[in-house]
């Protein structure tokens, strides 16, 4: 297993310098001058020269590269330029809700949608089956913003059970925290809950059918064995891969459901920097992102080896 975890990490270097300089020389192509927003319309030649020399765009772009590379390096993610605030004070004071929407979203989507999953494909053909999966197609179906506002208008502005929009920290306590997740991670979670329960229902069925389970029915072994001790344990693995997949895509994908809940999170706050041209806090946003989406693909191969040593040969 270590020797296995090495490797993967060995092939995540070169990953990483490719994100990193995608990212950077991406940038440099997209339109829009944040020189020219920040010195204003009516700004000289002498002006636009004197504000880029002070961003340090008046420099080779490889020397802007290596320069920003360097200070990645260091954990200096660049000033705003807008701002002029240090861009991991930006992001940090962002980590803790785009994190708590995103494991609250990714615990209520795997925790309701793996039993409705099991549940369609031990009843596969029967009442049961055909309400899941019409579940799961009006959870691709409806935009994620869409059913946001729904929730907001039945649970908060009708019911008034929970807050419209905004974030309370966990500091503020943890029901406060809890209450203010709720509708967020409901919106955001019903799209992966669909593919969720999808995956499993389709990998269990698969599971149902083999040889070692139709032996364990036959030997009268209790249901609920058969399926969690056999059917459901090899049928696991590509329900821990889109679970993965899930949680590194919400971390960058959460701009619609902030927007509706008004949420400070990172995603948003990338967002607004990239419709001004405001390049470090894009720069600073993208590559931890990516780093973080390297590593929770191995921490689905290290549980991929403990659901199935076999896959740790490869």
């Amino acid at each position: 297993m270590t020797a296995f975890i090495l490797r993967r990490l060995v092939a995540t270097i070169p990953v990483m310098v490719v994100v990193a300089a995608f990212v950077f020389f991406l940038l440099r192509l997209a339109p829009g001058d944040p020189v020219a927003i920040i010195a204003g319309e009516d700004a000289t030649a002498e002006q636009l020269a004197a504000v880029r020399r002070n961003l340090g765009l008046d420099r080779p772009i490889l020397e802007q590269f290596a320069l920003w590379v360097l200070g990645m390096l260091q954990g200096d993610f660049g000033i705003s330029i807008f701002s002029n605030l240090p861009v991991s004070r930006l992001i940090l004071q962002r980590l803790e809700p785009t994190l708590s929407l995103t494991l609250a979203t990714l615990l209520v989507a795997v925790c309701l949608a793996v039993p409705l999953g099991v549940l369609a494909a031990w009843r596969a053909r029967r009442l049961i089956d055909r309400l899941v999966m019409g579940f799961a197609v009006l959870g691709f179906a409806m935009p994620v913003f869409l059913f946001g506002y729904v929730l907001i208008y039945v649970f908060a502005v009708k019911l008034g059970w929970l807050p419209v929009q905004g974030y309370r920290p966990l500091a503020d306590g943890l029901w406060p925290w809890l209450e203010s997740l709720i509708l967020p991670s409901l919106a955001l979670g019903m799209t992966y809950m669909a593919l969720i329960a999808r995956i499993t229902r389709a990998s269990m069925l698969v599971s149902l059918g083999s040889d070692f389970v139709r032996t364990a029915r036959s030997v009268a072994l209790p249901w609920w064995r058969v399926i969690v001790t056999y059917a459901l344990r090899n049928a696991i693995l590509p329900v821990i891969t889109i679970a993965g997949i899930v949680f590194s895509t919400m971390l960058g994908a959460n701009v619609l459901v902030e927007k509706v809940f008004s949420w400070p999170g990172v995603a948003s706050y990338a967002l607004d920097a990239l419709l001004v041209s405001d390049y470090a806090p894009v720069q600073g946003f993208v590559l931890p992102m990516a780093s973080i989406y390297v590593v929770v693909n191995l921490m689905v191969d290290v549980l991929y080896g403990i659901a199935d040593p076999r896959a740790t040969v490869a």
